[in-house]
């Protein structure tokens, strides 16, 4: 074990500017040689990278590096802006009486009774986009919209308003896609509407799961404060759309530019759940690290001593591609059978709502592959524009054509 913390130089991160989906090569050299490195991210104090899947996972679970400790330090970021990261930032027990008040929207069962409407949403709007014509933009009539509307329906959110919420929640993913100043304006429009709908559940209650929060609320009121659920509800209403919306093509995008990926989905639709997690596990979808945790004390972690009150930040899809875990994981395999990728996270953070995110995505790929088997871009993959200066990675349009 060594104490570098000191002696090392920190490397510039991200090492590189996003390219489409691809994975920077030097996270390969990194779990070979200096799976835990020190890094310098464009805001912030000094930290440790985390490169290897084993110290991934243990980074996100090991109680001994903690999200709140994070709160009041100048944390490693990409943004100039210090964010309230509401239950993000939270550790056990305050995290756990905050998930599991909404956990139990999210279980397989519940996300299982979502999947024939959700069906139903896929295929009104492909109808659109096939009476459109080609080429149609897949972002534009169907991974934006699907998303936005399941989660309306989960939460009970007027899908009318979709147009103001989804431009306020691009403040929840941006790093310098926006000023700070828009960005927080955003968020204190999204928080008021919020507040909004909060106070027309007091007047006229609801079964949806903003209903259900304001009731566990005004029940009992040592469970959750007024800005809890407010941020709460805020923040399930932006990432329960926002990254499944940018996940969408980027999957229908890999499947169509890696050789024979749609012809094996379209020859077997059944791999479709397999396929989905194979994918979760191939794209990169985080443009860089984020969310840092600090150790609270001594951990040895990667064959180095990380001293309590430093930062570490972790690589999901380095993780993701560990030869260690995953037998040639450069390769898409459509089929991969032992597949335990840190796609949705790891430990407390897991993303509540992965359930309802797999079956979206499984959705999706079934309906388009059901009704339009010939699908395929509509202009050269070097014609096609990009997303930046955001926390994840995704097309900004999709033109296709059947």
């Amino acid at each position: 074990m060594t104490d570098t913390s000191q002696a090392t130089i920190p490397k510039r991160y991200p090492f590189s500017d996003p390219h489409r989906l691809d994975v920077d090569p030097r996270y390969a050299l990194l779990r070979r040689d200096e799976p835990l490195t020190r890094i310098r991210m464009p805001f912030g104090e000094p930290a440790w990278l985390a490169t290897r899947y084993a110290d991934v996972r243990t980074v996100l679970a090991d109680r001994r590096f903690s999200r709140s400790a994070s709160i009041g330090r100048d944390q490693p970021r990409n943004t100039p802006r210090q964010a309230d990261e509401g239950i993000l930032a939270m550790d056990p027990p305050e995290h756990t009486r905050l998930r599991r008040l909404v956990a139990k929207a999210f279980t397989a069962r519940r996300v299982e009774e979502l999947r024939p409407r959700t069906t139903a949403v896929a295929d009104e709007l492909v109808d659109g986009m096939l009476a459109a014509g080609p080429p149609a933009d897949l972002v534009a009539h169907l991974a934006t919209p699907l998303p936005i509307r399941v989660i309306c329906d989960l939460l009970g959110v007027p899908v009318a308003d979709q147009g103001r919420f989804h431009t306020w929640s691009e403040a929840i993913v941006s790093t310098t896609s926006l000023s700070p100043e828009t960005a927080e304006s955003y968020i204190d429009q999204l928080l008021g509407y919020m507040a909004g709908l909060i106070a027309q559940r007091r007047e006229t209650p609801t079964d949806d799961l903003i209903g259900a929060m304001v009731r566990a609320r005004d029940e009992n009121a040592d469970r959750l404060t007024e800005d809890e659920v407010i941020r709460l509800a805020a923040g399930l209403l932006a990432a329960g759309h926002e990254t499944t919306v940018t996940q969408i093509p980027n999957m229908v995008y890999v499947l169509l530019t890696e050789e024979g990926g749609w012809e094996r989905l379209g020859n077997d639709p059944t791999l479709v759940p397999k396929a989905v997690e194979e994918l979760m596990r191939f794209i990169p979808l985080g443009a860089t690290a984020a969310f840092p945790r600090y150790a609270t004390e001594d951990v040895e972690l990667g064959g180095v001593l990380v001293r309590a009150g430093e930062p570490v930040v972790v690589s999901l899809h380095s993780a993701n591609r560990d030869e260690q875990v995953f037998a040639d994981p450069d390769r898409l395999d459509l089929a991969r059978e032992d597949n335990p990728h840190l796609g949705f996270g790891h430990g407390v953070h897991h993303c509540v709502g992965a359930q309802l995110a797999r079956m979206e995505l499984q959705v999706v790929l079934e309906t388009l592959l059901r009704r339009i088997p010939g699908l395929r871009l509509a202009v050269p993959v070097s014609e096609l524009t990009w997303k930046s200066g955001l926390l994840v990675r995704g097309l900004t349009a999709m033109p296709v054509q059947w």
